[in-house]
């Protein structure tokens, strides 16, 4: 039994005593009497003036429905946003990576150019020190060595002959010695520019990279700063809408009264039953999917046994699959299985991505593929990785990307029959879904066959 509400209470006294003015009318006792109570009569005024109120409050809820839906429609894009703006952390943290392996390896050719340089010094140094002895062996013959006068002083044929044979030897020598100073010389500054330029160039990749992570991560923060406002937001509207929708089932209560009440619980009964049936019919399709991902999964949500990496269309879907029921982590993943998220600064961090092992969604498709080729950690370079195919042609095995003009920022895994396999989110786990067509981009990457 419901309770009443004070105008039911008035009703009930009201029929109280009209039943009691007609016995006494009639002059029977109490007892005697069984006649129904009569329904409510309000006036005109009242009903009309409820019906006023209940429209209003209709209006209300129309307004603010609209409202919610906008807002949720927003919300839903800055989700799409912040995975963007993580994939692109992701970016900047891989190209980061890859600058600074440049950057080393130009300081070692830089210092093995110095090395090289110091040879082209000892050479010079070597040249000039056989130019001494020549200046000395001349100084010592006694300035004549170069001269005329070599010539004249020489007492006999067979001594003019050999300082003009001397002569030749110590010119040649000369110039031999000179020509390779100045090809050392030449060498040595060819070396050093080479090196310093190519040291020059990583140090300038190293430092754009370094900025375009600290951008990213702020950009990021940003993203992820707006969305909490706008759910904020969100939740202010459903409140506002709820106390309205309180306030039209009140005025509607009034208008209708218990028949209309009952009328619409039978009503609220018969929409619980359908809920029920569509969810108990959700859990038993949920039930069925790790059967045919191909493998169990305790209750920690770790892999019961893994699927070897292989290099078939079949063998890269069921490793993916044997990863069923693992945490979303951001940056979590590599070719050998699960590995700790790291840290974001922004959601990830939220749902303590970097306590868990699990993957991301790149990072889950580097694991599948292991058998095939290494894959880099960012589904945007993933999305140019293999050979892209319309979405009308796509097969089971396809790489699925979602995005817009800022980027890409998740991938998944096509199964066939509309369904796929994907690291979600955080907070989420390894799962299989419909495919999702809302941002969906216009080529699958196909990387066998």
């Amino acid at each position: 039994m419901r309770g009443e509400t004070g105008s039911g209470a008035g009703v009930r006294r009201g029929v109280t005593i009209g039943a009691l003015g007609i016995a006494l009318l009639l002059g029977v006792t109490g007892t005697g009497l069984a006649v129904p109570p009569p329904p409510p009569n309000p006036s005109d005024s009242d009903i009309n003036s409820s019906k006023a109120d209940a429209n209003a409050k209709a209006g209300d809820v129309g307004r603010l429905t609209n409202q919610l839906a906008q807002a949720e429609s927003k919300l839903s894009q800055l989700n799409d946003d912040v995975e963007l703006k993580m994939e692109e952390a992701n970016k900047a943290r891989v190209d980061s990576e890859t600058a600074q392996d440049e950057a080393a390896q130009a300081d070692r050719e830089a210092r093995s150019a110095r090395t090289e340089s110091d040879a082209a010094q000892t050479t010079i140094d070597k040249a000039r020190a056989d130019l001494d002895k020549f200046a000395a062996a001349s100084f010592q013959q006694g300035s004549t060595i170069g001269s005329v006068s070599a010539y004249l002083t020489a007492n006999t044929p067979k001594e003019l002959l050999g300082r003009a044979q001397m002569l030749d030897a110590v010119g040649g020598s000369r110039l031999n010695a000179l020509d390779t100073m100045k090809r050392a010389q030449t060498e040595k500054s060819n070396k050093d520019a080479t090196a310093r330029k190519k040291l020059e160039i990583a140090q300038e990749r190293k430092r754009a990279a370094e900025a375009a992570k600290h951008e990213a991560d702020n950009a990021q923060s940003a993203a992820q700063h707006v969305q909490d406002t706008q759910a904020a937001q969100n939740d202010k509207l459903e409140a506002d809408k709820a106390s309205v929708e309180k306030q039209l089932f009140e005025a509607q209560q009034k208008v209708s009264g218990l028949q209309g009440q009952r009328q619409r619980y039978e009503d609220w009964k018969a929409q619980k039953a359908r809920e029920d049936e569509e969810r108990a019919r959700q859990a038993a399709l949920a039930a069925s999917r790790p059967s045919q991902g191909g493998g169990g999964r305790p209750s920690s949500g770790r892999p019961v046994q893994s699927a070897p990496a292989g290099s078939s269309v079949e063998a890269v879907v069921q490793r993916a699959l044997s990863q069923l029921g693992l945490p979303y982590a951001w940056g979590g993943g590599n070719g050998s299985g699960p590995t700790r998220g790291i840290r974001d600064g922004g959601t990830a961090d939220r749902y303590g991505d970097y306590m868990k092992t699990g993957f991301d969604c790149s990072g889950l498709m580097i694991y599948a593929f292991a058998g095939v080729r290494s894959l880099p950690h960012y589904s945007g370079y993933q999305y140019s990785a293999g050979r892209q195919v319309p979405l009308s042609q796509m097969r089971r095995g396809d790489m699925l990307f979602w995005g817009g003009g800022g980027g890409i920022h998740h991938v998944a895994m096509y199964l066939g029959n509309g369904q796929m396999v994907e690291a979600p989110q955080s907070g989420l786990r390894v799962r299989v879904a419909p495919v999702r067509y809302g941002g969906i981009m216009p080529y699958a990457a196909r990387l066998i066959g």
